[in-house]
């Protein structure tokens, strides 16, 4: 890899955009939302060559050329990246998933946090804000922590105790908000008007370091999509940077289809589902308490754009109980794996998804969150 990215930045390809509005921007001004308030997507010409992969270190900035940054030394690492893709029994069927509880942070959100902070480094920022119900302010706090960057992380009060700790041992400024995780955005919104929004669900570049665990999946299974993914979603930072890294690894001719998309819920809480059942898009909606703490979110900043996704893909959503997020958390357990209750909501609903699939289909999921992130016995 050289020193700088190959992406030319003076071409007018390579953009932040909002598609509710038409407004575009230049790669290298400090925004995460649009003059008029719209989300922005990320769009650019970089791309890697397969050829040159297996020379390189098996981190994700082994893609380097895709990843949005002009200079190799403001990349932000704690060597994230290429987590194992171990075949595992479910329902009597033999499945991949993704160990993306093995991450630094414990959580596959570091791969949106290192591009995210490499970018906030390159364009000299020094302060950021950011809300999550936990994983992220984790990521974003560690990565800031690596590169020298003040911020402050906005979580709801009842944040499990392991995650609040975390957050504040890499020195952030933690602070706690009564009610759920919709007060949450607001007030990080509200702090966000004065600091630089590094924000998993607002922030394009974000979406771009997630994208990895296509490029990874891709790579791991011999250069080749699977047939599905099956995933949690709440905001839906996986599920968005698996379609885009797909969708780009379609574009350059690597795949010939795109994977079908799955998106799990808790029935607790379950926006998407609802919204995708009723043909239309995601309302607020009223939530109980679940255990999958990270996919309790009742209005999905891009809520519009996963459904879109998961439409394209041929794909549909899955919801679970309480009970199911229990038992499969325990029989996880029982088979070595200590994940959090979020990432045993999308094995439970893969095993639902299991009772239809093909049986030639090939089939990939996740661990999201490592279960020192929410100990318990659940």
């Amino acid at each position: 890899m050289g020193k700088e990215s190959i992406i030319n930045y003076s071409d007018p390809a390579n953009v932040l955009f909002a598609a509710a509005t038409g407004e575009t921007y230049g790669l290298d001004e400090p925004r995460w939302r649009s003059d008029r308030g719209a989300l922005l997507s990320l769009r650019h010409t970089g791309r890697w060559a397969p050829k040159d992969l297996p020379r390189r270190p098996a981190t994700l900035w082994r893609y380097r050329e895709a990843l949005p940054l002009r200079h190799d030394e403001n990349i932000v690492s704690l060597g994230e990246g290429f987590t194992p893709l171990l075949r595992l029994q479910r329902k009597n069927r033999s499945v991949w998933i993704k160990q993306e509880q093995l991450f630094p942070t414990g959580s596959y959100k570091d791969r949106g946090a290192t591009v995210l902070i490499s970018k906030v480094k390159e364009l000299g920022i020094r302060q950021v804000v950011q809300d999550s119900s936990g994983n992220a302010g984790c990521a974003v706090a560690a990565y800031c922590a690596r590169a020298g960057i003040a911020c402050d992380i906005y979580v709801p009060e009842k944040t499990s105790p392991a995650k609040l700790t975390q957050i504040r041992s890499h020195g952030a400024r933690l602070h706690l908000v009564p009610g759920d995780r919709e007060q949450t955005a607001t007030a990080a919104l509200e702090a966000a008007q004065t600091s630089y929004y590094a924000s998993h669900c607002w922030n394009p570049f974000f979406l771009h370091g997630t994208k990895t665990f296509a490029y990874e999946v891709w790579e791991q299974l011999g250069g080749r999509a699977p047939d599905t993914l099956v995933l949690p979603v709440g905001n839906g930072t996986l599920l968005l940077g698996a379609s885009i890294g797909f969708s780009e690894l379609l574009d350059w001719g690597y795949v010939q289809r795109l994977p079908r998309l799955v998106g799990v819920q808790a029935v607790h809480c379950a926006p998407l589902a609802q919204a995708f059942a009723g043909g239309g898009q995601p309302v607020l909606v009223g939530k109980k308490e679940t255990l999958a703490e990270g996919i309790a979110i009742a209005a999905p900043v891009r809520g519009g754009e996963i459904l879109a996704a998961v439409r394209a893909s041929g794909g549909w959503f899955i919801t679970v109980t309480e009970e199911e997020i229990s038992s499969t958390w325990r029989s996880l357990a029982a088979q070595g794996f200590y994940v959090e209750p979020t990432a045993a909501a999308g094995i439970a609903g893969l095993d639902r998804y299991l009772a239809g699939a093909t049986p030639q289909e090939c089939i990939v999921a996740a661990f999201t969150g490592h279960g020192l992130k929410s100990p318990g016995d659940h």
